[in-house]
């Protein structure tokens, strides 16, 4: 259990001194703010919290807050948060990642600490482009896209991030967007609060090599009618006249329209984000427009032992029965002998 802190911190205690690189009007401004405002919420002194990351523009986080950090190396930030976390479980551990650092070369990695549960937040940005190396494309990225590096467009089926997520038996999936930091905020509250891997899935928006790449969802004109915000325990009811929900049919889910065909709100869904079974969870995490909404916040949140806990019992109880306690103990032990 990490310590409390009993000092009142506020968001400009999270703030560094250094200067922040990133574009004008990149996304990731909108996603540090959040984070600067959910870091007090949590409560922890500023010691408590460790920033990992690898490379990329999302890895930049460590050095634009003021916590402990490391800047990784390529692919690497899952692996080095896991080092971090097992031998300090005193830290709160956030990782920076990208589409391409995190599902590209550091893909295994990202699939395994998901398995194992470890207690760490992955903060993953999701631009849908390489944007620090200058617009090649990401898993993320659409097929056909036309980018630096596929100029007649990809032929790659990109990867759905919360269906790898589930796949990789995850604890913890939720899903926000840079236009709305303040509902960012409140989600990174409740991953800071999930006991195993909790994944948030940024869709942010880089202005110089993929702008736009989220506007289907965000423009003005219909975004009510392409973006499902779940709340646990409340119906999954969206559109501009909240009169669209999300109904289970013969193949799946369904949009369907209340007062329209005998539909009343008793046939829409009501968010369970701690429902065990991941089926719902992983209709959700696919869902995307023109037939869908895009799912975002929470989707799912269920209890499960962590890597961490597990590797903690496992060290006390081998050391109880155990006859080894220490160097000594492993040099005198088998076969000795005096060399004269």
């Amino acid at each position: 259990m990490i310590e409390k802190t009993t000092e009142k911190l506020s968001k400009e205690d999270f703030a560094s001194d250094q200067m922040v690189r990133w574009c004008p009007g990149c996304g990731d401004h909108a996603i540090l703010s959040a984070i600067e405002n959910v870091f007090p919420q949590i409560g922890y002194k500023k010691e408590k919290f460790c920033v990992v990351s690898g490379i990329g523009c999302s890895s930049r986080l460590p050095y634009y807050l003021n916590t402990y950090g490391i800047h990784g190396i390529h692919g690497r930030a899952n692996a080095i948060a896991t080092g971090v976390r097992l031998f300090n479980r005193n830290l709160s551990v956030w990782i920076a990642t990208g589409d391409g650092d995190s599902l590209a070369i550091g893909g295994n990695h990202f699939i395994h600490i998901i398995r194992r549960n470890l207690d760490v937040n992955i903060l993953l940005f999701n631009n849908e482009i390489y944007g620090l190396t200058k617009g090649q494309y990401s898993p993320t990225s659409p097929m056909g896209k036309i980018t630096k590096s596929s100029p007649q467009g990809t032929i790659e089926n990109p990867f759905t991030v919360g269906e790898l997520v589930l796949g990789a038996q995850g604890t913890f999936f939720a899903r926000v967007i840079d236009t709305n930091p303040k509902f960012i905020s409140e989600v990174l509250l409740e991953a800071a609060k999930h006991d195993g891997t909790s994944v948030v899935e940024m869709l942010q928006n880089c202005v110089i090599f993929n702008d736009g790449a989220h506007k289907y969802i965000t423009d003005r004109e219909f975004r009510d009618d392409r973006q499902l915000i779940l709340k646990h325990g409340q119906p999954m009811i969206f559109g501009k006249d909240q009169n669209k929900g999300i109904a289970l049919g013969d193949n799946g889910l369904k949009v369907v329209t209340i007062g329209k065909n005998g539909v009343t709100e008793k046939d829409v869904l009501v968010h369970d984000m701690y429902r065990e079974d991941p089926g719902i969870h992983l209709m959700l995490a696919k869902m995307k427009p023109p037939e869908y909404p895009i799912a975002l916040g929470v989707i799912r949140s269920v209890v499960a032992a962590t890597y961490d806990q597990l590797m903690e019992n496992l060290i006390e109880t081998h050391k109880q029965s155990c006859a080894i306690h220490s160097v000594d103990d492993i040099l005198n032990s088998g076969d000795t002998w005096d060399v004269k």
